[in-house]
């Protein structure tokens, strides 16, 4: 487990020679009265009774176990400068006091923060110790007691290498998981902006083209004001219901931003509303006609929610683009085809361009990068461009699944 901050654990980790220092105060006191007590022969055991171990011993004794202080920052340095006096204790038949168990912590400290091969190190010097050891001590010990002492350090060694391993697991866990929270959160961003951008192409198509219709309507019923006012009414009735349209349409989109409550929203437009499209460009002075290949009793087809929006989407930015740019006398063709796994959308005019007029300032609009953008969602091929003969052409290719 990661230690939070101010937690005592990781109070103890930060301050690790002080805590690590005490532990060897400790341990170096009773291993000196463990050493007198046993050289005056007080435990009862006389086999264990070596002789007094003056002011040397004494010395000898500290030394096994003060490098416990360096434990965590230096075990396999540590376990060497402990090794050498043990095994002088024992060439001097002194009582080592608590030198083996010195010697066992700084084996477990090595293979608890060390890798595998400084703790292999480790264990090599504690056998060695011990074997040196044995064979200049004054007393000759059991293969029971070697059999107990290996054991033991193996013990201690398996212990610290498994909580090593187990801190290895538990920071790759923790690893693992910042990663996927990073990616999640990676991800959320981009679904965002997904959505920002989904979001953007919809009010832009929408806008671009309620708005084109109605100021081409606006100048029509300018110019027929003074001279035919039902023409003028008609048109204003027009852009009236077109606004009203626009509203709509536009409300549907950004609902979905709402957090109070769920967002009213109504059907997407798709291909089966392209004949009401049709007919807004001709009453907006956009002489268009619509041909519909490949459908049952040459209706619309029916296609999946995405390819039908987009399809209408592309249709309808691409008369938008006819009506502002082509002229005044020109005409649009909208040609819809669906073949055996594939869905054709065609609209071309025979424009000219529009009049100049200097006093506008030129825009740059996203309505085609919109287009693309629809098309490559869905795996289409587009070709936009100049139209042989004359005028300009949107060409788009929809592979089409099976339903």
């Amino acid at each position: 487990m990661r230690s939070t901050p101010g937690s005592a654990r990781s109070s103890i980790r930060s301050h690790a020679l002080i805590t690590d220092s005490a532990v060897a105060a400790v341990l170096t006191a009773a291993s000196l009265a463990f050493a007198l007590l046993v050289g005056d022969g007080l435990t009862g055991v006389p086999a264990m009774e070596p002789r007094a171990p003056g002011a040397l011993g004494l010395v000898l004794a500290a030394l096994c176990t003060l490098p416990v202080a360096l434990r965590r920052r230096s075990p396999l340095i540590a376990l060497a400068f402990a090794a050498l006096p043990d095994v002088a204790l024992h060439a001097l038949g002194l009582s080592p006091g608590l030198g083996g168990v010195a010697m066992l912590i700084l084996l477990y400290s090595a293979a608890a923060h060390r890798g595998l091969a400084v703790s292999l190190i480790a264990l090599a010097v504690t056998g060695l110790a011990y074997a040196v050891g044995s064979l200049l001590g004054h007393e000759p010990l059991s293969w029971a007691d070697h059999v107990i002492a290996v054991v033991v350090t193996m013990f201690c060694w398996t212990g610290g290498r498994s909580v090593r391993l187990r801190r290895a697991y538990l920071a790759e866990l923790v690893d693992r998981t910042d990663r996927l929270e990073r990616a999640r959160e990676a991800d959320t961003r981009a679904a965002r902006a997904e959505e920002r951008s989904r979001i953007a192409r919809e009010l832009h198509d929408v806008v671009a083209h309620h708005v084109s219709v109605m100021t081409v309507q606006a100048a029509a019923a300018r110019k027929m004001l003074a001279v035919k006012p039902d023409v003028a009414r008609d048109a204003l009735t027009a852009i009236e219901e077109m606004g009203r349209t626009a509203m709509s349409e536009m409300r549907n989109i950004v609902g979905v931003l709402r957090t109070d409550g769920p967002a009213e929203r109504g059907p997407q437009p798709g291909m089966q509303d392209v004949p009401t499209l049709v007919d807004q460009m001709r009453e907006a002075g956009l002489r268009t006609e619509l041909s519909v290949e490949g459908g049952a009793g040459g209706d619309l087809p029916a296609l999946s929610p995405g390819v039908d929006l987009a399809a209408y989407r592309l249709i309808q930015e691409a008369l938008t683009n006819s009506l502002r740019h082509a002229g005044p006398e020109a005409r649009a063709w909208v040609t819809v085809r669906r073949d055996s796994g594939e869905l054709l959308v065609h609209v071309e005019d025979d424009g000219r361009g529009p009049a100049p007029e200097p006093e506008l300032p030129a825009r740059t609009g996203h309505g085609l990068v919109g287009i693309k953008e629809r098309v490559a969602l869905y795996g289409g091929v587009l070709r936009i461009g100049p139209r042989d003969g004359g005028g300009f052409e949107v060409r788009a290719r929809f592979p089409l699944k099976d339903r």
